[in-house]
């Protein structure tokens, strides 16, 4: 059965707002966080706990460490958006114990791991930002810094992307839901998937090699997925190449993409790649594959 979903925005961000930084996933080095930290520093008014930085095995500290501070970030309404320090993994335990549906309206930024966040609160209608997190932050250049304010601040629609590659040509539009693939693929089945129905997928990724990507792809072929979205927006594969192989990962998302048949253009500046321009998830998008073009039908937050 269709879900239809009531999309909520959050509130738009002004210079010098209180914003939370929060460590749900791996842990992380402090340089590179610090340079991040920075660039938020020159906008905003980021606070964070002081154990942000606490390690146990590959994760930012232990659930309840990492689930409290999620949390309480949550439903924090004095703080207009959230940032989160990394990726990695370890976002997708703590989505059971969250408290989802009584979250503040602020911004929730971050991407890859916290594809799974992302997920979750799509699924109960929020709009979210599909952004770079703060360790990858301060090596993106400045128009990218900017593009984020704008999306953060301005209820207009931003300015629309260009990817590099049609795999189908076609028009879709739709909302834009998804995120790394991999992560999405582990929500099939769990009730922290986001809409499907007439959506356009975003999907990127790191390090996987061509026969796991082809395997995710199946994974969301088999489970129906290509049946009930309307376009595919493909960002950044990066280190996803087969050593000494006569094919590239491109080769073979191409024709995987072509086996679906749905509009899709490839090479979009989103992922974990040079540039990661911010997205938000849960508006309303037409991709024109012929052109590789992303273009942004409404704002990110309220007017």
């Amino acid at each position: 059965m269709k879900r239809h979903v009531r999309w909520l925005k959050p509130l738009p961000l002004r210079p010098r707002d209180t914003v939370q930084v929060v460590a749900p996933a791996s842990s992380f080095d402090p340089p590179g966080f610090d340079v991040g930290l920075a660039v938020l520093r020159e906008r905003y008014n980021p606070v964070h706990r002081p154990d942000i930085f606490a390690s146990h095995r590959y994760l930012a500290g232990d659930d309840t460490r990492r689930g409290e501070e999620l949390a309480r970030a949550l439903l924090d309404r004095e703080a207009r958006a959230i940032f989160c320090a990394r990726g990695g993994y370890g976002a997708a335990r703590l989505l059971p114990d969250l408290p989802l549906a009584d979250a503040a309206p602020s911004a929730f930024c971050g991407f890859s791991d916290l594809t799974s966040v992302h997920g979750a609160l799509q699924a109960l209608g929020r709009v979210t930002i599909h952004a770079p997190v703060l360790t990858q932050l301060g090596k993106q250049p400045p128009e990218v810094h900017e593009y984020l304010f704008r999306l953060l601040e301005s209820p207009e629609a931003p300015p629309p992307l260009t990817g590099s590659d049609t795999y189908v040509p076609g028009m879709a539009e739709g909302t834009l839901v998804g995120g790394n693939l991999s992560v999405l693929t582990r929500l099939i089945g769990t009730p922290y998937m986001p809409p499907l129905d007439g959506a356009v997928l975003l999907l990127e990724d790191v390090t996987e090699r061509p026969y796991r990507l082809d395997r995710m792809w199946t994974h969301l072929r088999l489970a129906g997925v290509f049946s009930r979205v309307r376009g595919i927006v493909l960002g950044d594969f990066t280190s996803c190449e087969e050593r000494n192989a006569d094919y590239t990962s491109a080769d073979v998302l191409r024709e995987l993409a072509r086996d679906v048949g749905l509009p899709c253009a490839a090479g979009f500046p989103i992922g974990h790649g040079a540039l990661n321009y911010p997205v938000a998830l849960g508006t309303q998008v037409r991709l024109e594959a012929d052109a590789a073009r992303l273009t942004f039908l409404e704002g990110a937050v309220r007017a």
